[in-house]
């Protein structure tokens, strides 16, 4: 909340959103109609802070600091990140100028905190720096007002404030019709990205369960081989004991039997090790492919919600806009 010790240097009319804390995706709106946001300059604090009142709680309350941005992220739609707050704060509003008002009294809000900052660094006197920008506050539009904060109506008349003729709410109408298309559009690719990436989540399921029955069957192959060169050592063993009692011709007949049948089956084993490695290495390729796919499917499922929460935002700002030009109506 303001206090008598701060006042403000700009006020506008927005759309209030915060990011939702458990997805850090989706928008949440703060209410159904559009709020004043003003821009305070503490005096005795030397800060300032963007405030926006909805009925008895502040919905935004944010210091501004120099290492602050505010980014626009569609004609009508911009957002800056407050970590003190630990959120994101979003504003839609009612066309691309407000929004480019808004984001020029950001940068010179933040300007100005940091000539603060740096003077209150240095231990010298700052002389009113609010008064640079209040300057700035008179331009006349329809966002600022000696009156106080205009109504939602103001903000759908057009500029020279007449109520709009037939021409106007076909238009309106037309806007509206094509908007309703546009939303279902942005559904569509919406779940069309979400059957994506279940049936990524699906395939990335069974490369793991393949993955998994290959690392079995290349342990129970190792296992094998190492019982048979155990056997073959047994061997070995006999075959020394026994050289003892036979000749020398036959025990190195013998010997060298038993050499050939260990190097035959060294050699398969050998062969049927470095088949089952390398079709490991396939599956562990192929589990990170489908990984990456998975990942790259969420980032665009993200991007289309988000987007989706901004088409869907500029749909009901314009059933709202044509509500009232039908209420207005003869």
């Amino acid at each position: 909340m303001s206090t008598a010790r701060e006042q403000p240097i700009f006020s506008t009319r927005a759309h209030v959103f915060q990011i939702d804390p458990a997805t850090k995706r989706n928008w949440i709106p703060a209410g159904k109609h559009a709020l004043t946001v003003s821009y305070f300059y503490d005096a005795t604090r030397n800060v300032y802070r963007i405030i926006s009142i909805g009925g008895a709680k502040a919905i935004i309350n944010s210091t501004v600091t120099p290492n602050m941005t505010f980014t626009k992220t569609s004609q009508k739609f911009g957002q800056w990140a407050d970590s003190r707050a630990n959120t994101v704060y979003g504003l839609g509003f009612a066309s691309e100028q407000h929004l480019t008002q808004f984001a020029e009294k950001f940068q010179e809000v933040k300007e100005a905190a940091r000539l603060a900052k740096e003077k209150s660094q240095d231990g010298g006197e700052l002389t009113s720096p609010a008064l640079g920008l209040s300057t700035h506050q008179v331009p006349p539009n329809p966002l600022v007002s000696a009156n106080g904060p205009p109504s939602d109506e103001k903000l759908f008349r057009s500029q020279s404030a007449e109520a709009p003729g037939p021409a106007e709410r076909e238009r309106l109408k037309k806007m509206l019709s094509e908007g309703s298309v546009g939303e279902v559009q942005w559904e569509a690719e919406f779940f069309a990205l979400q059957d994506s990436n279940n049936k990524l989540a699906s395939a990335l399921r069974e490369a793991n369960a393949a993955a998994a029955q290959w690392r079995q069957q290349l342990e129970a192959q190792r296992a094998e081989a190492e019982r048979l060169r155990q056997r073959v050592a047994e061997l070995e063993a006999q075959a020394a004991t026994e050289a003892t009692q036979v000749c020398e011709e036959g025990t190195g007949q013998s010997l060298e039997q038993l050499e050939s049948l260990v190097q035959t089956k060294d050699q398969g084993l050998e062969t049927r090790n470095v088949e089952l490695e390398h079709q490991l290495r396939v599956t562990e390729q192929s589990l990170e492919e489908a990984r990456a796919e998975r990942e790259q499917a969420r980032a665009e499922v993200a991007r289309a919600a988000q987007l989706l929460d901004v088409r869907l935002f500029e749909l009901s700002e314009l059933r709202e806009g044509l509500a009232r030009l039908a209420e207005g109506a003869p």
